[in-house]
């Protein structure tokens, strides 16, 4: 077990009440992204929850259990499945989602049988620091508009939760009930800020009048998810061009996600269990959520946060949180109860896990010593963070685009390969190579 760890990769919680807890704390923090994306691009939630918990079982297994990853519906392919779906239909946007699964299985056997010693070369710690701390940055605005306090938000939600005062107060609940209970707490509580964070938070919520219950009444208990399964619609291949780029994208955020988690746990996992294996179960996680009807998976910077913030990354916790997305697809009255938690309550905690991300990533060049004195390493790491900040972007056609943390990636990858490594400055004598021979003393030898 890494020493840093309260509970290790390959451990299980002590009790069976403390393991279902650590897990609900990993359904609370995916939950309302992976239930964003279906609502944005109209695909099932029902069926989003359930290929997030299957695709994340379908990553462990292809992982040997050794990675604790928790896969989501991705964003990335938010607006190539709104297009793809109003200009050819749904099956197109399913086929193109396809597609995407299969780049990824192609992709990992070529790393298995190329190797991955490049992978320290182009991924150095003076490219992966920046490219950690503007996967936490770059989501700073979500966290800050879901606690309402970004009142000039383009985001029409995120505005008018501004207008609310009790927004930012309850956020400040949910944030301050996490904070204390991960610094002060003892035994238990210690490990589950973020469930303390949100109960407590969503009570406050309850007492100032923000929680709304009324859909409650009418929901049904258990619901079959809307599945759409290949073959029972058309199949079209029309809107593959759209989504094919940006598996390239979604590469270059999976290998980011996968050395965020890595600093936290002592791992190298790009080693072991290898870039092809985390790849391969990402690819085949995303394949079959296509077949089923729902949106690619990905990699969660919010569960990753959360192993973060209680240092435990046991497989088992993870694995359970899976098997209960799986059960919430079908128990629509807990689905329902759970999207009754306001905004400001998981905006108070998302402000606390991406700023630990993005912590990280600081980490990662501290821990290297990486020598920001040096104009090169300096030119690499501020062009990336002006450039993953900016959320500069280039069109790759009407619906993909190399934008952001990837663009950022991209060409910090570039700079470091053609930059040249800049010489230490050595006493003169050492600069040709010559070492002049030092004066005789009077001393004895």
């Amino acid at each position: 077990m890494n020493n840093t760890l309260t509970i290790g990769i390959s451990e299980k919680p002590k009790s069976k009440v403390q393991w279902a807890v650590l897990s609900l704390q990993h359904v609370f923090a995916m939950f309302g992204a992976t239930v964003l994306v279906p609502i944005l691009t109209g695909l099932s939630i029902s069926v989003a929850l359930f290929s997030s918990g299957v695709g994340t079982l379908i990553y462990i297994f292809f992982t040997k259990a050794k990675v604790p990853v928790y896969l989501g519906s991705s964003f990335a392919y938010i607006a190539a499945i709104s297009i793809a779906s109003q200009s050819f239909g749904a099956g197109s946007a399913l086929i193109g989602l396809a597609v995407v699964g299969i780049i990824y299985i192609i992709v990992s056997l070529l790393i298995k049988y190329l190797g991955t010693a490049w992978l320290n070369k182009i991924l150095p710690p003076v490219v992966i620091g920046p490219m950690i701390a503007i996967i936490g940055i770059s989501l700073a605005t979500v966290a800050t508009g879901q606690a309402g306090l970004s009142p000039d938000s383009a985001d029409p939600f995120f505005a008018s939760l501004a207008t609310d005062i009790r927004s930012p107060l309850i956020a400040l609940v949910s944030f301050t009930t996490t904070v204390v209970l991960a610094i002060f707490a003892k035994g238990f509580f210690k490990v589950v800020p973020i469930v303390g964070g949100i109960v407590v938070g969503y009570i406050f919520a309850i007492l100032v009048g923000s929680v709304d219950f009324a859909p409650l009444a009418s929901i049904a208990w258990f619901k079959i998810p809307e599945f759409q399964f290949f073959g029972t619609y058309a199949i079209d291949f029309r809107a593959v061009l759209m989504f094919a780029p940006i598996s390239f994208v979604t590469i270059a955020e999976h290998i980011g996600d996968h050395k965020v988690l890595g600093s936290i746990t002592g791992e190298d996992f790009l080693k072991d269990p290898g870039l092809d294996k985390t790849l391969m179960g990402d690819g085949v996680a995303t394949l079959v959520a296509a077949l089923i009807g729902g949106p690619a998976n990905t990699t969660y910077g919010e569960n990753t946060g959360v192993v973060g913030m209680t240092k435990v990354a046991s497989i088992y916790v993870i694995g359970l949180a899976a098997i209960i997305s799986i059960v919430l697809s079908f128990l629509n009255i807990l689905t329902g109860i759970i999207q009754t938690i306001p905004a400001p309550v998981m905006g108070g905690v998302l402000i606390l896990l991406f700023g630990l991300i993005s912590g990280n990533g600081l980490k990662v060049m501290v821990d290297a010593r990486v020598n920001l004195s040096s104009m090169r390493n300096l030119i690499v790491v501020s062009t990336m963070l002006v450039i993953g900040l900016g959320q500069a972007k280039i069109l790759l056609n009407d619906a993909s685009a190399l934008t952001g943390m990837a663009l950022a990636a991209i060409i910090g990858i570039i700079l470091n390969l053609v930059l040249p490594e800049e010489k230490p400055d050595l006493p003169q004598g050492e600069k040709s190579g010559v070492v002049k021979p030092k004066k005789a003393t009077s001393k004895s030898v």
